[in-house]
């Protein structure tokens, strides 16, 4: 079934039959499809995604903090929220994205892509972010909701410098709370070269995703879940580059598969940023009073359902 279900995703990916969602007039369309919505509708790159960083929108009663939505490694504020930025801005919320992590030597096309520096000097460029926009808003603390590093980077800025207090949801989508096996190797690399893992060149970030890496250890230190913040995994059976996939569960958080709730899904590591299984938990959980209904149906890997999930 896996396998029909990959060849109709390509079918559909040339036919160009992944579907948005226009809804009503005054709404921005919505992509659940990860490959179209990065390659093809994300320009110019370095843009902010449909519905993000409107610094004049304040937050209403209904919806008080501002989301702010931190990308993936080789991603930006552009290509990785083509689902989350309009979807959030259609439910009232204020939304706000930035890039982070561009190496600072990166060629043209290069320097729109980010996650690559330590994930430490990352974390100050996040808290600078959050800062401008409670300044902004004139909130007192935020939601974030993150993908892949992500998931992780965060983690650096509230234990370690003072995020903890600003922030009330901490929502992860392929998170990597004990690391990657796929990041084992390259970390050991550095290694032998003489490289601390803070300096391995190109994707320094890359090598702190090791489990036995400096970075996650202090992360993981006496727990990774601070009290005051609820935090939320959404996790894909499928991912290819967090492995083990369930690498994404922690104590003292909400863990969730989206296979949980649909077999049909079959998100992987990439198209998880738009499934709309896990965007449904991530609006249930920045509003639980206004629960939206969890969809089943087919999602296929890159390129996302076949009809409109409605959400």
């Amino acid at each position: 079934m896996r396998r029909t279900l990959a060849a109709v995703a390509c079918l559909a990916a040339l036919l160009g039959l992944s579907p948005g969602n226009a809804g009503a007039a005054d709404k921005l369309p919505v992509t659940y499809n990860f490959l179209i919505g990065a390659i093809a509708d994300a320009y110019p790159f370095n843009a902010s995604p449909p519905g993000a960083n409107i610094w004049t929108c304040k937050p209403t009663e209904e919806h008080p903090r501002p989301v702010v939505l931190v990308h993936g490694t080789g991603g930006n504020k552009n290509t990785n929220w083509r689902t989350y930025a309009p979807l959030l801005k259609n439910h009232g919320y204020c939304v706000y994205a930035l890039t982070y992590g561009v190496l600072p030597s990166a060629p043209p096309v290069l320097d729109q892509a980010g996650g690559f520096t330590s994930m430490k000097g990352s974390a100050q460029k996040l808290a600078d972010f959050v800062r401008k926009v409670l300044r902004s808003t004139g909130a007192r603390k935020v939601d974030l909701v993150g993908h892949s590093e992500g998931t992780i980077m965060p983690a650096w800025y509230v234990k370690f410098l003072g995020g903890a207090q600003h922030v009330r949801n901490y929502i992860s989508l392929a998170p990597l709370w004990h690391g990657t096996k796929n990041a084992d190797g390259l970390a050991a690399l550095g290694a032998v070269f003489g490289f601390d893992e803070d300096q391995v060149p190109f994707c320094t970030a890359c090598a702190q995703y090791a489990a036995g890496s400096r970075f996650m250890r202090q992360v993981r230190e006496g727990g990774p879940a601070l009290p005051g913040i609820r935090y939320t995994n959404i996790m894909t059976k499928y991912d290819e580059l967090v492995q083990p996939w369930y690498s994404g569960r922690a104590k003292g958080m909400r863990n969730f598969a989206v296979q949980d709730f649909c077999e049909l899904d079959l998100s992987e590591h990439f198209e998880i940023a738009s499934d709309p299984i896990g965007a449904a938990i991530v609006l249930n959980t920045l509003d639980p009073q206004r629960k939206a209904p969890i969809p089943c149906l087919p999602v296929l890997p890159f390129t996302g359902p076949l009809t409109d999930p409605g959400l």
